[in-house]
């Protein structure tokens, strides 16, 4: 069966947002050939949330799908418990198996909100790696030097700086590298940190006698805070946020990163970015863009009707300083109890302690009323709108 081929369209796909190709020549022959070509893409299930910097290669991978390419996802089940060192500048620790079986439990749901997972092949490492022998071990490990690995940007800077890296850590790209031979893949993709470990995927298959896979990296996208996303820091937008969070989210980036986000997280055609990019060079509030760019990233995954619903909310509860009309409900039933303190903890989900320091700050209000009282019952009329902070806000009704 032959692909479907568009080399215009393979030209604009080889140069949004990617940072590095290996072999580029091989790369864009293969894409042109019109032959189905074993694309490898491998996630570590490290949290049990996607954001949307994850969720760049897998547009990437959509692309590719629509045209035809078979995917090959691996779910790192057994890479996850090793750690991958590609973005650390101290050792991570290891994961146990529950702990990554637990972050699965909707891997596989979130990932379907952008490949069609009926034509996907699902491959879980653990398949070979748990029961992969010494020797065999031995003999990847022997296609690489000590020197080559400390070469490595972050593991060069750790031993300079004289910390810790242990042997595991060096053993990651080795496992990751033999996850190429066991799908013998022709185009392995991932984030610009991933570079190191798709090489290593080249010298394993090389060793054992397959053709190399051709590399593909892309650029990361950065958090609010201009940060690498990281669900530790506090600065991830998840796939799984509701529309009015996400929204809320995107309006809060840098506005320094506005267009790396319509490059990454959208799919807009080229012509109308680099016009969103003049408008900004000309003087144009950031808010104005930021507005359709969260539009333009929630249609994308939750459709038009739930973008323009975020967009109203948005507009009413930080424009219009209005209550929105359309803010989630709760009954009193679900509630332990009406203080006002054991309220925020329980409906914004976070510790009493927390909840207390946010109300006697001034960050709550009730009824649009700022109350600083963390003992104030919320039991006396039929229904309060508590609002904590900007972003947060919920109706109760008793």
């Amino acid at each position: 069966m032959s692909v479907h081929v568009d080399i215009q369209e393979i030209e604009e796909w080889l140069k949004r947002g990617v940072t590095n190709y290996v072999e580029k020549d091989s790369l864009i022959e293969k894409l042109k050939s019109g032959k189905p070509l074993r694309i490898k893409f491998g996630i570590d299930p490290t949290g049990d949330k996607i954001h949307l910097g994850r969720a760049v290669p897998f547009w990437k991978l959509r692309q590719l799908q629509d045209w035809g390419h078979h995917i090959v996802l691996i779910i790192g089940d057994f890479t996850a418990r090793i750690g991958d060192a590609s973005d650390k500048d101290s050792e991570r620790p290891m994961l146990t198996k529950e702990a990554v079986n637990q972050n699965l439990i909707t891997y596989l749901d979130q990932i379907g909100k952008i490949l069609d997972m009926d034509k996907v092949e699902i491959r879980y490492n653990s398949e070979w790696l748990e029961s992969l022998s010494f020797d065999t071990l031995s003999e990847i490990a022997n296609i690489f030097s000590v020197n080559e690995m400390l070469d490595r940007d972050n593991f060069s800077q750790r031993h300079q700086n004289h910390t810790r890296i242990s042997l595991r850590e060096f053993l990651y790209p080795l496992i990751q590298g033999y996850d190429s031979v066991m799908v013998t893949s022709d185009i392995e993709i991932g984030g610009n940190d991933q570079y190191f470990n798709l090489m290593a995927g080249r010298k394993v298959q090389k060793y054992y006698q397959q053709e190399q896979q051709d590399i593909i990296t892309f650029e990361l996208l950065l958090g609010m805070d201009g940060r690498k996303m990281s669900t530790s820091w506090g600065n991830g937008i998840f796939i799984t946020d509701t529309p009015k969070d996400m929204f809320t989210k995107i309006m809060q980036i840098r506005d320094d990163l506005i267009i790396s986000y319509y490059t990454l997280a959208t799919d807009i055609d080229t012509a109308s970015m680099q016009e969103y990019e003049r408008r900004l060079k000309q003087g144009m509030n950031p808010r104005d863009i930021k507005l359709h760019l969260a539009y333009t990233v929630i249609k994308r995954y939750y459709g038009e009707n739930e973008a323009q619903s975020a967009q109203e909310y948005f507009e009413q509860l930080f424009s219009k300083q209005e209550i929105p009309t359309t803010i989630d409900t709760i009954t009193q039933s679900k509630l332990e109890d009406t203080k006002l303190v054991s309220v925020i903890s329980q409906v914004f989900a976070i510790s009493k302690s927390e909840a207390k320091r946010a109300i006697q700050e001034g960050g709550v209000k009730v009824n649009q009323e700022v109350i600083t009282d963390p003992f104030f019952e919320c039991d006396t009329k039929n229904e309060y709108i508590i609002q904590k902070g900007k972003k947060h806000i919920v109706k109760i009704i008793l």
